[in-house]
C-alpha cells in the first residue's frame, strides 16, 4: 500500500521518512503494525513524500467493528488488546528517534492554538484553567501514538487486532495520554462503553499492566480523558477553519466545526458533572410550525454561520454529487443532510437562543465571548468556577438543541 502526502496539505510530525522510521521501531517493539516496504527517505520521486507498506488484513471503519456480528468474538477483548499494543508502543526504543519526534507540552500546545484561531471558546479555557490546576504529575516520557482509536486500527474478525495505523501525530509524553484517548466520547461512536466503545476502563488498564505497562490511577485516566476531549474540541475547530479559510473546501470539515459544542459539553461533563446535570433539567428552546423561519441568524459560539453551512452544502453538491454517486459521496450526502437539518433548527431557534445567550453574558458581566474568554484564561471566575460552568452547560446545551438533538441525554 502507498501512503503520499497530499499536496498542499499541513505536514505533522517528521513527515513519511520520520514515520517509516518510527514504524519499523514499533514493530521492533512488538506493535502490531503494518512492513515498511520502501520509502522516498528525503527524495520525491513519486511527485510527494511517501511510504509503501505490506498490506494487512483487517477492518477499520468503527460501525462495522461495534455492529457487525462477526466481530462479536474480538470485539469483548478489543479494549485489553488494544491497552497491550499501548504498552509496547510505550515501550519503543527511543534510541535513533532523537529529532524526529517532539515533546510538546499538552496544554500550552492547544492554548496557544486557540489564541491562533482567533475564535473565543469560553468552555474550552475554562476546561483549560481547571486542567492547569489539576493537572498530574506526568509520567517519564515515552513514545505516544497520538491518535489510538478505532479508526486507527485494524480489527479481523478471527485474528483479532491485527494493525496500529496513523502514526503522522506521533510525539513524546505521558503513556497515559493514549490511555486516555481511547476513552474520548467521540471515539466510542455511540457506544456506551468508555474504552473504545468495547469495554470497561478496568479492561483496558488491565491490558496494559499485563504487558508492562504502569500502573494508572482512576484520577490520571480521568485528567487524561479530559484533556483529550479537550483537545477533540479544538480540532473540530481547526478542522472548520481549514474549510472557511478555503484551504480545503469539504462540507465534512464545515460541518465538523459544529462538533465543538459537543466537545465543549463533554470536558464540562467530566470536570463539572453538577454543571450538566443541572443544564440536561432546564427547560430547553424547541422549533414549532409557529417559528418564524428568519435567515441571518447564528447560534452563539458556532462556526460556521448558516450561510456558510448552505454554501458548503452547495459546492459539495456542485462538485461532488454530479462527479460520483457512491462510496465517499453516499457518506458526504448524509454529512449534508445533517448540515440542512442544522440550518433549519437554527432558523426556528435563532432569535431565542441568540437573546439567552446575551442575557448570560450581562449576567457574568461579559458584553461578548471574547472578553469572557479572556476573563476566564485571566482567572478572573477562578472564585465563580462553578456558576460559570453552570451558565457555559446552559449556553452549549442550547447549542446542542441545533447541532445535534439528544446528545445531552444520559447514555
Amino acid at each position: 500500500l502507498l501512503q503520499r502526502e497530499r499536496p498542499g496539505g499541513v505536514r505533522t510530525g517528521s513527515g513519511m521518512a520520520g514515520e517509516a522510521v518510527l514504524l519499523r521501531a514499533a514493530a521492533a517493539a512488538g506493535v502490531p503494525v503494518p512492513s515498511v516496504v520502501a520509502t522516498d527517505e528525503g527524495l520525491d520521486d513519486l511527485g510527494a513524500p511517501f511510504v509503501v507498506t505490506k498490506k494487512v488484513p483487517g477492518e477499520a471503519l468503527p460501525r462495522r467493528i461495534l455492529g457487525d456480528d462477526a466481530y462479536d468474538g474480538v470485539r469483548r477483548s478489543l479494549a485489553a488488546t488494544v491497552g497491550a499494543a499501548a504498552a509496547a508502543i510505550h515501550a519503543i526504543d527511543v534510541t535513533g528517534l532523537d529529532g524526529k519526534l517532539e515533546a510538546p507540552d499538552q496544554l500550552a500546545q492547544f492554548a496557544g492554538l486557540l489564541d491562533l484561531l482567533g475564535e473565543p471558546r469560553p468552555a474550552l479555557e475554562l476546561g483549560l484553567r481547571r486542567l492547569g490546576a489539576t493537572r498530574p504529575e506526568e509520567g517519564p516520557p515515552v513514545v505516544v501514538h497520538g491518535d489510538l482509536r478505532l479508526g486507527n486500527l485494524l480489527v479481523d474478525p478471527a485474528r483479532g487486532l491485527t494493525a496500529v495505523l496513523d502514526w503522522e501525530l506521533a510525539h513524546l509524553g505521558d503513556g497515559v495520554e493514549d490511555l486516555g484517548w481511547c476513552c474520548v466520547r467521540a471515539w466510542r461512536f455511540g457506544s456506551p462503553h468508555r474504552a473504545l466503545g468495547t469495554g470497561d476502563a478496568a479492561d483496558l488498564l488491565d491490558g496494559y499492566r499485563r504487558a508492562g505497562g504502569r500502573d494508572v490511577s482512576a484520577a490520571d485516566l480521568d485528567w487524561w480523558q479530559a484533556m483529550g476531549t479537550l483537545k477533540w474540541g479544538v480540532m473540530c475547530v481547526i478542522q472548520a477553519a481549514t474549510h472557511l479559510a478555503g484551504m480545503s473546501r469539504s462540507v465534512e470539515l464545515a460541518t465538523i466545526g459544529r462538533r465543538t459544542c459537543e466537545n465543549e459539553w463533554d470536558l464540562l461533563d467530566l470536570l463539572v458533572p453538577q454543571a450538566t446535570d443541572q443544564a440536561r433539567r432546564a427547560d430547553r428552546p424547541s422549533p414549532t410550525a409557529g417559528d418564524d423561519h428568519r435567515s441571518g441568524w447564528r447560534t452563539p459560539g458556532a462556526r460556521p454561520g448558516t450561510g456558510e453551512l448552505v454554501e458548503a452544502v452547495r459546492e459539495f453538491l456542485q462538485g461532488d454529487v454530479k462527479a460520483a454517486t457512491e462510496g465517499r459521496v453516499a457518506f458526504h450526502a448524509r454529512v449534508a443532510a445533517n448540515a440542512l437539518a442544522m440550518v433549519e433548527r437554527e432558523l426556528a431557534l435563532g432569535p431565542q437562543l441568540v437573546e439567552r445567550h446575551t442575557s448570560r453574558l450581562a449576567d457574568l458581566g461579559c458584553a461578548s465571548d471574547s472578553e469572557l474568554a479572556s476573563a476566564i484564561r485571566g482567572g478572573r471566575y477562578d472564585d465563580r468556577f462553578d456558576k460559570v460552568a453552570a451558565v457555559l452547560a446552559d449556553d452549549i446545551a442550547d447549542q446542542l438543541a441545533v447541532n445535534r438533538p439528544g446528545y445531552t441525554d444520559p447514555d
